[in-house]
């Protein structure tokens, strides 16, 4: 017989829970680990989430069997919003969470001074993509990285052999289509920010994709609609590149999705460490598109073309096909079955988007309650349509039997925990018993045993009394007996002392961490106060028109403009870096692997800075300049300065974006690539047009106005140092022009 050795820490797999169903659910398939939000400062703001008293009780639940709990603290924190933020800190702390999830750089450096015991895990919304990115974050003392989900199965090899902090990978679920923390899309179209929770899912929606020459080019709108991210069929390769945790996305799905997708994913795991393979049946691929599914893809991370990342047919739940349309007049469907279809479930006529809650069956006009595959039979449409044309396919989005059959498993938390126990009764000497989870021991001993004066107390009697664990998460293995002879000891005594066992374990088993407050200290420079005005070329062209006006610094992302020995040039280096530049100008950085650099001059908005502590932490690392998120506001902006200079007793410096087209998303899909043409424009439902660029193989999608503040004065006087054009087109370089010229 082979036996399968793994010489290395079972990977976790860390589910998602929205609410106290999906909890149970989560529990129940086997978890290991769980994540969600309070109310406030989570991703995922429109989950139904927990309230403090929750997340407490829900942490001692989770710690009962054996499940840790990591609570997502990762959205932008708000100056004013600090001392609240810090509160709930400083109360899962208090409260035994496991960990923390953070994307805001500069709570992240306040929150690991005052908790140094607390563990922070940087969220995938920092956008850590590179080796130096995750050895930043390494230096840093955090321990864990949730890299971006754009991060190749070979990097991932690579970053593993090169670091000893944690990394944690998304395995299964939705995936945005930019990179997570760079989208700016929903936030200033709709002004629901992505980054405070809130996004929109403003790529889900239809655009049209014109040419330069505004010629249409897409068939089916969706055209920025990712598939979802399914990685079953490669956990073996998964598990052996060293991650440490498998994240599965879904806050905001059903608890019945939660059960399904984490059970099946626990299957696997556990099949290869116990075989050293990892056996997936089609039937759990099936099951997994029941109950959700946009198409699947496995991503970038398993270097997924890039014209198969997406389904720009439909953003929504596909279902799997369940028939074809034979006839259809009014609102009476024929149709030919291709599985099995039951009073209950949810169909769709996917072409036209039409669908119902099937309520009634007809086969050979006699109605039943359920068809099989092979049978023609006739449903009732709700909603009428002029026309199906004959062949259309019809997908099942609910099947109502596998809904039934996971509902049993999230009512309540079934799981049991295995215990032994031994026990001894000795005439004369005090009854004692041992529980042991196989971590945690408990022994406990009770009464005086007494000698039987009539009938002794038997094996079955002693293991029938230590058995009745009831209610209680623990279920007995086994129990080892020792005892005399002719022994008695009364039911109730046997009772209590298992009820005492059993409550001290449960005691063990809700563990503490280690609290401790210690307090916030940076030292960071004092700055002049200047003020600059400073430019961004979207592209190099405009250089010889720009180069003798009066401009403190130039931004180019072109290596050829440094041939012209301009003291004011600073290079931007990509805000996806996966190599470290050799040069010797000064740099613009936009992403937290480049802080590497030791000629970093200044920090780009995609930094997401929206606070003073993040301001301090930068300045402190050695950037000079940091530039400040489009995301804020005039006063929010004041407010950031007045803090700093209050709480260090210096200036920052500090400079914001008055004119321009922002980058609204960064992505490593590409439609530029799949069209074969170097710019393009997404049309949306008001006639917007967004400018669609290729630079690096990364697309980049421009917002469809630029910004426009012409008060500049406004943020001089506050205390901003630098104030910052950018220029795209010839629009851009017009504008500027006749504001110098008036």
């Amino acid at each position: 017989m082979t036996v399968w050795v793994v010489n290395m820490k079972k990977v976790e797999l860390l589910a998602p829970v929205g609410s106290i169903e999906s909890l149970n659910a989560a529990i129940n398939a086997g978890c290991d680990a769980v994540y969600l939000g309070g109310y406030m400062f989570g991703a995922r703001q429109f989950a139904p989430n927990f309230s403090n008293d929750e997340i407490k009780e829900l942490i001692k639940t989770c710690h009962i069997y054996g499940v840790k709990v990591y609570i997502t603290v990762n959205t932008l924190i708000k100056e004013h919003e600090v001392p609240t933020f810090i509160e709930f800190i400083d109360f899962l702390h208090r409260n035994n969470v496991d960990a923390v999830i953070m994307q805001d750089l500069g709570m992240i450096d306040l929150a690991r001074k005052l908790y140094p015991k607390l563990e922070i895990h940087a969220s995938t919304q920092l956008h850590i993509h590179n080796l130096e990115g995750v050895k930043f974050c390494e230096k840093l003392g955090l321990k864990r990285v949730v890299l971006a989900r754009e991060t190749d199965i070979g990097l991932v090899k690579n970053i593993r052999m090169n670091t000893n902090i944690e990394l944690e990978l998304f395995v299964h679920g939705a995936l945005c289509v930019s990179y997570s923390g760079q989208c700016l899309m929903s936030s200033l179209i709709g002004g629901r920010s992505g980054n405070r929770g809130a996004c929109a899912g403003t790529c889900r929606l239809p655009y049209q994709l014109l040419s330069s020459d505004n010629k249409k080019l897409n068939h089916e709108n969706y055209v920025l609609s990712m598939k979802d991210l399914c990685t079953l069929e490669h956990i073996q390769d998964l598990i052996e590149s060293g991650i440490d945790s498998f994240k599965i996305e879904g806050r905001m799905k059903r608890p019945e999705y939660v059960y399904l997708v984490v059970s099946l994913y626990r299957k696997a795991i556990d099949s290869y460490y116990e075989t050293g393979k990892v056996f997936i049946d089609d039937h759990y691929l099936t099951e997994l598109k029941k109950i959700f599914n946009r198409e699947f893809t496995c991503g970038f991370l398993f270097n997924e073309l890039n014209n198969n990342i997406t389904n720009s047919f439909r953003p929504n739940h596909m279902g799997i096909e369940i028939a074809k349309v034979i006839e259809y007049n009014k609102n009476k469907l024929t149709i030919k079955l291709l599985d099995e279809l039951n009073i209950g479930d949810g169909i769709r006529i996917i072409d036209y988007d039409i669908g119902c809650v099937v309520t009634n069956i007809y086969r050979n006009k006699e109605k039943v309650n359920s068809a099989k595959r092979g049978d023609t039979v006739t449903i009732f449409l709700n909603e009428k349509i002029k026309t199906i044309k004959s062949d259309s396919k019809v997908v099942k989005t609910t099947d109502i039997k596998q809904i039934k059959l996971l509902k049993d498993k999230i009512n309540k938390i079934s799981k049991k925990i295995a215990i032994t126990g031994k026990i001894i009764l000795q005439a004369n000497k005090p009854l004692y018993l041992n529980l042991s989870d196989g971590k945690n021991n408990i022994s406990i001993t009770g009464i005086s045993v007494q000698e039987a004066n009539n009938a002794p107390l038997d094996n079955d009697k002693i293991e029938k009394q230590i058995n009745k664990l009831g209610d209680t998460p623990f279920a007995l293995e086994k129990l080892e007996i020792i005892k005399d002879e002719n022994i008695y000891v009364n039911n109730r005594d046997l009772n209590e002392i298992r009820r005492n066992a059993v409550e001290q374990l449960l005691n063990l088993r809700i563990y503490k961490t280690n609290y401790l407050k210690d307090s916030y200290n940076i030292d960071v420079p004092d700055f002049l106060e200047s003020r600059e005005l400073n430019v961004l070329l979207e592209d190099s062209k405009f250089y010889d028109k720009i180069k003798k006006h009066n401009f403190d610094y130039i931004y180019s992302d072109d290596v050829a403009l440094f041939k012209n020995n301009d003291s004011r040039l600073i290079f931007k280096v990509p805000r996806v870096n996966y190599d470290m530049y050799n040069f010797n100008y000064p740099l613009m950085i936009g992403e937290l692997g480049s802080l590497s650099y030791t000629n970093k001059k200044v920090g780009d908005f995609s930094l997401n800075v929206f606070n003073s502590y993040a301001v301090a932490f930068l300045h402190s690392v050695g950037l000079e300049k940091v530039t400040l998120s489009y995301e804020l506001t005039k006063s929010e902006i004041k407010d950031i300065i007045t803090s700093y200079k209050d709480r260090y007793l210096k200036k920052p410096n500090l400079e914001v974006v008055v004119y321009g087209r922002e980058e609204m998303m960064i992505s490593k899909f590409s439609l530029n690539s799949l069209y074969q043409r170097n710019f393009l424009y997404l049309v949306d439902r008001i006639n917007h047009y967004y400018p669609v660029k290729e630079k690096n193989g990364l697309m980049y999608i421009y917002n469809y106005q630029p910004r426009i503040d012409n008060y500049i004065n406004d943020y001089y006087e506050m205390g901003i140092n630098s104030v910052r054009i950018n220029i795209f087109d010839e629009q851009d370089l017009s504008w500027y022009l006749s504001k110098i010229r008036n």
